[in-house]
């Protein structure tokens, strides 16, 4: 493996920083991030054609320009240093990832080439929080049947589904945690089918534009600049994505393995953004007739920063390499999405505390950053349960949970 990144993508993350720097500032994307969208769709549209940050990693054959997970990694880690509100982590990762995961080939020329020029977003919807439904940390309720699975929903709640004839299929129940799921125009939602003896999890699209049943409202988040939404499907109507007689799981554990690389890396820009304004603060916010830069007990602390940061960035980007060379090995990006929020948290949490009674104003960015990171904690996990679910699928610890009484353990 060359850790060197190449020029290419090098230009990539330099031209979506300098895109980012001057086509809005902090002020411009609080007000988006407060309006009722959750994003400037003009920005978006603009960021989808240069650099097509929309279609990055999508083949060229449906409109993307046919990246892989490096540059993705990349591009998330400049939008994460900006907290860019956008569709970028729930339309173009998880959705995108999902429908090439299960689509047929007439889905995904019809479904992603309008993801991929930003003309359409999409959103993926899973009960409970995306940690558990895409098997990022261990599951804690007892599943006696591997097909039973917390993407799905079961007897635990969730979507259900039941043929309709024509091959639609009806789709009822609700998902509280759905990243862009009251403004997205498109819905991949995972649902429970086949009722207990053949229980699976499907995926299906529906059009939130032509959807009765379907209600959805803004939810009020910690992180104003990621929205979550909360779906309601009442007998509403919907297409499978890919055949539904296959069981979706192994499909979402993919998407869990994009997204977690995703996280990650947005996690990282944030935490290097936040130690970067917290650098300068300290060099000219003067106590005792110096800078408190200048004193041994802050720069130490703002030294165990940049280790982690820098730690978190090498984890990072060695996750998505192995993602192009093993991608089916989730340990690595599990490890990677750990370091990261733990080096998000102690940046933002530092950031909080040196820069004294104006970090907790409305007017100062230094909260936001740390409600990203108390956000980012709850939706993809907390760092030691990410270490324990890597810890388990590398043989380290005994399995608990799903793979436990899949395999007829017994849990403690």
């Amino acid at each position: 493996m060359d850790p060197a990144l190449t020029q290419e993508q090098d230009e990539i993350a330099r031209a979506l920083r300098d895109v980012l720097a001057k086509q809005a500032g902090p002020e411009e994307f609080r007000l988006a991030a407060a309006s009722a969208p959750g994003y400037d769709a003009q920005l978006w549209r603009r960021l989808a054609e240069q650099p097509g940050l929309a279609g990055l990693a999508l083949p060229e054959c449906h409109g993307g320009s046919g990246l892989g997970p490096v540059e993705l990694a990349l591009a998330c880690e400049e939008a994460g240093r900006v907290l860019l509100p956008s569709p970028l982590l729930a339309s173009s990762v998880l959705a995108a990832e999902a429908i090439s995961a299960c689509g047929t080939e007439e889905q995904h020329g019809e479904l992603l080439p309008p993801l991929a020029t930003g003309a359409r977003t999409a959103a993926l919807a899973l009960p409970g929080t995306p940690a558990v439904a895409l098997g990022l940390v261990p599951d804690p309720i007892p599943r006696p049947l591997p097909g039973d699975v917390p993407s799905g929903g079961g007897r635990a709640g969730g979507v259900q589904a039941r043929p309709a004839g024509d091959g639609l299929w009806s789709l009822y129940g609700e998902a509280a945690h759905v990243l862009d799921g009251a403004r997205a125009d498109l819905l991949v939602v995972a649902a429970h089918a086949g009722g207990f003896p053949r229980s699976r999890t499907v995926l299906f699209v529906v059009d939130a534009a032509d959807a009765p049943g379907l209600r959805r409202e803004r939810g009020a988040g910690i992180d104003q600049t990621r929205s979550v939404g909360r779906v309601e499907l009442r007998d509403v109507t919907a297409r499978p994505l890919g055949d539904p007689a296959l069981d979706a799981s192994p499909a979402l554990a993919r998407v869990g393995r994009r997204a977690a690389l995703a996280v990650a890396a947005e996690a990282v820009g944030a935490a290097d953004r936040a130690l970067a304004r917290t650098v300068e603060y300290v060099q000219v916010r003067q106590q005792f007739g110096r800078a408190i830069g200048s004193f041994q007990a802050v720069k130490h602390r703002l030294a165990d920063v940049y280790v982690a940061v820098e730690t978190a960035r090498s984890a990072m980007l060695y996750a998505a390499w192995s993602a192009t060379t093993a991608p089916e090995d989730p340990v690595p990006v599990l490890l990677a999405l750990a370091h990261a929020l733990t080096a998000q948290h102690s940046a933002a949490a530092e950031a909080i505390q040196l820069h004294g009674g104006i970090a907790i104003t409305w007017e100062h960015d230094a909260h936001l950053y740390f409600k990203r990171a108390a956000a980012d904690e709850l939706l993809f996990g907390p760092p030691h349960l990410l270490r324990a679910r890597a810890a388990e699928l590398s043989g380290v610890l005994a399995p608990t949970g799903t793979e436990a009484t899949a395999a007829g353990g017994t849990r403690r």
